[in-house]
């Protein structure tokens, strides 16, 4: 079957018994009626116990899907009126990165989010969802854009990383995530971030500095990807799936890190299964906490977003004894002298 995922090929095997039972059935004329719904009942308990024990190397695979739905799928489902616009006033259009205007029930508002391609060509034109410094600078013009004529700005994440060449560190690569980190800590209107697929690195940062961060029930999203992490770690890429079973990529840990307020269910077996299912879900998160920001005033906004991410991680301090303090003091005072 196409996009078959390795682990689930037992339950598709079932489904092509059963789709192979009806074909026969209705070319003999031979009733395999009984045959046929207790495969089916079969089938539906293997699809309810694999989707509801995924691994979070099985929810890495999930997705890195090459037919989950992408940033623009959900901007053309989920908004209205949506206009694209292009280009970051310094030196090019990055693909990599997409956003504009348009109304979500009617609210106007910036949405942006990172774009990967729907084949080869689109991929490469793409740079298969990795931004160029540009693509960054692209999104913080618009999100500069939202902040003047306060507009709520709702961003989709789903990349692995920002781009890592050469061209993009010629033209300023960690200055543009670095820039946005600290402009959308001080945007005095609502932002709302979603994870779709796979966050990875500054690149997924870069969107990420919400008021709200949302996360799909199957996304990771981490400080680097696992197959990064496997290839410091144990100089071997191809134990990304051992790497993101310890890395804590879930939505289940990050919303437990205090790092993501929410997860949006997904249709069984992933998003890609029911776009317009996973569409409205996500449409109908969006909008609940954008009502809730919209009470609160600029200050208020940037002062909740602050909050937010002073709360991430947690730090214990190793016990020192009375005595040891004293040395630290005197060797201070001595080093002042």
């Amino acid at each position: 079957m196409a996009g078959e995922l390795p682990f689930e090929k037992s339950l598709n095997e079932t489904r092509k018994k059963i789709e192979e039972l009806k074909k026969i059935s209705l070319e003999s004329g031979i009733d395999f009626t009984d045959e046929i719904n207790l495969l089916e009942e079969k089938c539906k308990n293997q699809q309810e116990k694999l989707y509801s024990e995924l691994t979070p190397a099985q929810k890495m695979h999930l997705a890195r899907h090459h037919s989950r739905p992408t940033s623009l799928d959900y901007i053309h489902t989920i908004f209205s009126d949506f206009i694209e616009l292009h280009g970051d006033r310094l030196f090019a259009d990055d693909l990599a990165i997409v956003g504009g205007l348009a109304k979500l029930n009617g609210v106007p508002v910036t949405v942006i989010g990172h774009q990967r391609g729907k084949d080869t060509k689109d991929n490469i034109a793409r740079f298969f969802g990795s931004p160029h410094p540009e693509g960054f600078r692209k999104a913080l013009r618009l999100m500069q854009q939202a902040n003047k004529f306060n507009r709520p700005i709702v961003t989709f994440i789903d990349t692995k990383g920002a781009y890592p060449g050469n061209t993009a560190e010629e033209r300023g690569q960690s200055e543009a995530i670095a820039r946005n980190l600290r402009e959308m800590a001080v945007l005095g209107v609502p932002i709302i971030c979603v994870v779709i697929g796979e966050g990875g690195s500054g690149g997924a940062l870069a969107l990420g500095v919400g008021n709200r961060v949302l996360m799909l029930e199957n996304a990771i999203y981490s400080a680097i990807s696992p197959n990064g992490a496997a290839s410091i770690l144990w100089k071997d890429a191809s134990r990304a799936d051992e790497a993101a079973s310890v890395m804590k990529i879930t939505a289940e840990d990050l919303v437990g890190f205090g790092i993501v307020e929410e997860i949006i269910a997904e249709p069984q077996g992933g998003a890609h299964r029911d776009l317009a299912v996973q569409a409205e879900t996500i449409k109908e998160a969006v909008w609940r906490h954008l009502e809730e920001l919209s009470k609160l005033s600029a200050d208020q906004l940037i002062a909740d977003r602050y909050e937010k991410f002073r709360k991430v991680g947690k730090f214990k301090s190793p016990a020192v004894s009375t005595e040891t303090s004293a040395e630290i003091v005197k060797s201070v005072e001595s080093a002042q002298v």
